[in-house]
């Protein structure tokens, strides 16, 4: 070999090893933006990076002004981040705006410029279904309004003229302070079954008030009735993050169910002892325990978690209710459908160092027989009024262990309203007037169920 030959050959073996080391650098920088998102909701705010590649952030919260600052490290400053400015909405409750540039070389900083002081969580999550690796923030005021003060706050002001004086509620509370105590000579000793649901503290006999008046059957409420505030806790599946089952043409479970629970909301906030709280009343992730715990903050009366489902093939079709089962799901399909709904976690997007496992665990075992017994009465009422507006899938309540049923003092239920899945049932899901026949029969069915069923008298905070 020639010395000209082994030069060149030696120049085309440092060239490579260039080349080489400037692809390693590339991969070990190499992590590509696919998408940003911004989920803005009164709970909460979202922001969601997604990319190819894990990413590795250094965070800074600065209380004055109120602001986040990520630094995001291993990328450059691209159009995909800063499409993060514009995704800021003016109305966004809790982020002002978002800015990013160029913080040095390889360091992108991202600053979010918050509206009130925030608890802020930077978490990042693996790979699951569509998404790839996702760095979260969620920012949660530090003030959060009471809901259950804002639910009676807002049956007071439908009744103006009467003032808080002569609300029922009121004066039932105040009738109950003035009992004598229970044990003591004079006084009674009221009672409930264990864990049925009901306030063990509450009168056996609940005082009457004026009848409801609806024009569904759900006025079957006047034969029962309760001077306090009932509460219905809607729960809208999935949000945000989580889409939940995605139909043929596209149609996304999150939204059709927050549509028709938004319908049911109407329909029971008319009837002037009754009130609906929604687990969520936007396009927002709620964690399955969160959806649990908010209910039971409301002292809800009543639970109802409303799904339309996907399956394997197009062809199952109607409408299904579920209780929770303390014994293993009542058939192969319940047990399906339950594990993909118990999976919305992993979809959503939880921090799992914010939540507390053993917590959670104990309130899922504290469930009993009786909840579940009054959740199929519930459960029964509802399906045979569903039946009169469509198909239904099984002719009874169906039985699996889903983890947002496990209240363990609350009737719970979970409505599988359609399967998306299938395209007819898709297009009815679409549908208003479907929406709306589906709205009034499950009015119904929880005035059939109160009817059979009143609520005891309950002591609530004001």
């Amino acid at each position: 070999m020639s010395d000209k030959q082994a030069i060149s050959r030696r120049n085309a073996l440092q060239m490579g090893s260039m080349v080489l080391l400037l692809g390693v650098q590339q991969i070990a920088r190499g992590a590509t933006i696919l998408a940003v998102r911004v989920w803005p909701a009164k709970d909460y705010s979202r922001v969601t990076i997604e990319s190819d590649a894990g990413l590795k952030t250094k965070t800074y919260f600065i209380a004055e002004p109120p602001r986040l600052a990520v630094d995001i490290e291993g990328i450059d400053l691209i159009p995909a981040l800063r499409e993060l400015v514009a995704k800021v909405k003016p109305d966004d409750p809790n982020i002002s705006g978002i800015r990013v540039g160029q913080n040095a070389p390889g360091v992108v900083r991202l600053v979010v410029d918050l509206k009130q002081h925030m608890r802020p969580q930077v978490f990042t999550l693996p790979p699951v279904a569509a998404y790839q690796h996702r760095l979260v923030f969620d920012l949660y005021p530090t003030q959060v309004a009471d809901p259950l003060e804002a639910l009676i706050a807002e049956r007071l002001k439908d009744k103006p003229e009467a003032g808080a004086a002569s609300d029922p509620l009121s004066e039932l509370l105040a009738r109950q302070s003035k009992r004598p105590e229970a044990g003591k000579p004079g006084g009674d000793t009221p009672s409930a079954a264990p864990g049925s649901g009901k306030d063990p503290a509450a009168s056996s006999s609940p005082p009457v008030a004026q009848a409801p008046k609806d024009d569904t059957k759900g006025s079957a409420l006047d034969r029962n009735k309760t001077d306090r505030l009932v509460i219905v806790a809607l729960d809208p599946g999935h949000g945000g993050e989580d889409p939940g089952a995605i139909g043929p043409g596209g149609t996304r479970e999150k939204d059709v169910v927050l549509q028709i629970a938004l319908r049911l909301r109407e329909r029971i906030n008319k009837q002037p002892n009754m009130r609906a709280f929604l687990t969520r009343d936007a396009d927002f992730f709620v964690p399955l325990h969160v959806r649990v715990q908010k209910a039971r903050r409301v002292q809800a009366d009543l639970f109802i978690s409303i799904h339309a489902d996907a399956f394997f093939t197009p062809r199952p079709q109607g409408a299904s209710i579920f209780a929770l089962s303390e014994k293993g799901a009542s058939s192969s399909a319940a047990r399906w459908i339950a594990d993909k709904e118990n999976s919305a976690d992993l979809v959503g997007g939880v921090n799992a160092k914010a939540k507390d496992a053993q917590v959670q665990k104990a309130l899922f075992d504290m469930s009993t027989t009786a909840q579940i017994n009054d959740s199929l009465k519930l459960g029964g009422a509802m399906l045979g009024e569903i039946g009169s507006v469509g198909k239904l899938h099984k002719p009874r309540v169906e039985q699996a262990s889903f983890a947002v049923l496990k209240a363990p003092d609350i009737p719970s239920v979970l409505v599988e309203t359609a399967f998306i899945s299938n395209p007819d049932e898709e297009a009815k899901l679409r549908s208003e007037a479907y929406q709306v026949q589906l709205a009034d029969a499950l009015m119904r069915g929880i005035g059939s169920y109160f009817a059979k069923n009143p609520p005891l008298a309950r002591n609530r905070p004001l």
